[in-house]
């Protein structure tokens, strides 16, 4: 099944995280990595620090939702992820943001990401890849773009490369 990451960065080096988050990815188990969205800078939500690097990465997946939750987990902390309060700045995040036919809730994930149409720096590299896609209860995802429109965001490049929004890797 389809699987959506949402990637974001505000501390080191931005891009090559998010591109080394993109090669483990790549390589998990039973997933493949179908298409990368570009980068998008934006002002950290709720929170101070740095802007964040955010892209969405659309993987291919065997890996049930927990294990593709604790995959995501190892690879934030193979890049030095800590989580010493809400909202603090980070080496690496990487949030299961959908998977293609799931509907989850338990004490540790939730799918589809209960905020993911509330935050800019989600829906529009989300859009680029599936630009019609629609959520039970929410509606087609382009329609929440004007309730986000306040929040600072621009396009910062391909990250991927293969050049491009949408990239499919190499």
């Amino acid at each position: 099944m389809k699987a959506y990451i949402g990637l974001g960065a505000n501390l080191g080096d931005l891009a090559a995280t998010l591109r080394a988050a993109l090669q483990a990815l790549d390589g998990l188990p039973q997933s493949r990595l179908l298409a990368v969205s570009s980068g998008w800078r934006s002002a950290p939500v709720d929170a101070g620090g740095p802007d964040f690097l955010n892209a969405v990465a659309c993987l291919e997946t065997a890996l049930a939702p927990l294990e593709l939750l604790d995959a995501l987990q190892a690879i934030e902390q193979a890049h030095g992820r800590e989580r010493p309060y809400r909202h603090a700045p980070r080496t690496l995040d990487l949030d299961l943001l959908l998977m293609e036919g799931q509907v989850w809730s338990d004490a540790r994930l939730s799918l589809p990401h209960p905020r993911l149409h509330q935050r800019a720096f989600v829906l529009h590299p989300l859009l680029e890849l599936a630009p019609g896609l629609s959520l039970p209860g929410i509606g087609p995802l382009a329609a929440q773009l004007p309730g986000v429109a306040d929040q600072r965001l621009h396009p910062d490049g391909a990250l991927w490369p293969a050049a491009g929004g949408g990239n499919t890797p190499p």
